[in-house]
């Protein structure tokens, strides 16, 4: 029998323990970090294209309805990163995903005033649910799980993932949206066959 079974005297197996739940998201994390950050790259290339066009849309409405997706992906970053770093103790990662939550139910706020600030464009109701709405309560569960991570670390960490999920998809369709916006306010149909 291998003395290494057995741990030494006064030595700790609890960063073990703990970080087990972790390793089994680590692919996970991953993909959904790769996807972040290339769809963080995306949106500059797109921004810097679109920026030729010189649409008379103010620096308040791109806050507004652009910026945010850079930060909701940013943000599916950040939690991607937090949860694959070699954590010794799950609150640790519970106090980044915490503050990354509180940080953007603030941007929220944010983007709630600078969306009733700018005239360029009238939100619907789909723009509030998808740009408001639905940031605001994914923010606002992350928050409740960074709470939960430390006690309760495998269902939490399924809520988590969902969340992540959840502001990429917000970023994928609030992108979207503003491009084909853009481009059907920017190119309209001018010489349509006349029947």
């Amino acid at each position: 029998m291998s003395l290494s079974a057995y741990p030494l005297k006064g030595s700790s197996i609890m960063p073990e323990a703990v970080a087990s739940p972790l390793t089994g998201w680590a692919n996970f994390y991953v993909i959904i970090g790769s996807a972040a950050a290339a769809l963080t790259g995306l949106m500059f290339v797109v921004v810097t294209l679109i920026a030729g066009l010189r649409t008379h849309r103010g620096s308040v409405t791109i806050g507004a309805f652009g910026t945010p997706n850079v930060v909701h992906f940013c943000a599916a970053l950040l939690i991607a990163v937090t949860l694959n770093a070699p954590w010794q103790v799950l609150w640790n990662a519970g106090l980044i995903l915490g503050l990354c939550g509180v940080g953007g139910v603030a941007y929220i706020v944010i983007v709630i005033r600078r969306t009733l600030r700018q005239d360029d464009y009238k939100p619907v109701m789909e723009d509030w649910l998808w740009h408001m709405v639905i940031p605001l309560i994914s923010y606002t569960a992350l928050i409740v799980e960074a709470l939960l991570l430390s006690s309760h670390p495998v269902p939490t960490l399924f809520g988590i993932g969902a969340v992540t999920i959840l502001l990429l998809f917000i970023g994928i369709h609030n992108a979207w949206d503003s491009l084909i916006y853009i481009a059907f306010e920017r190119y309209p149909v001018e010489n349509e066959p006349q029947e």
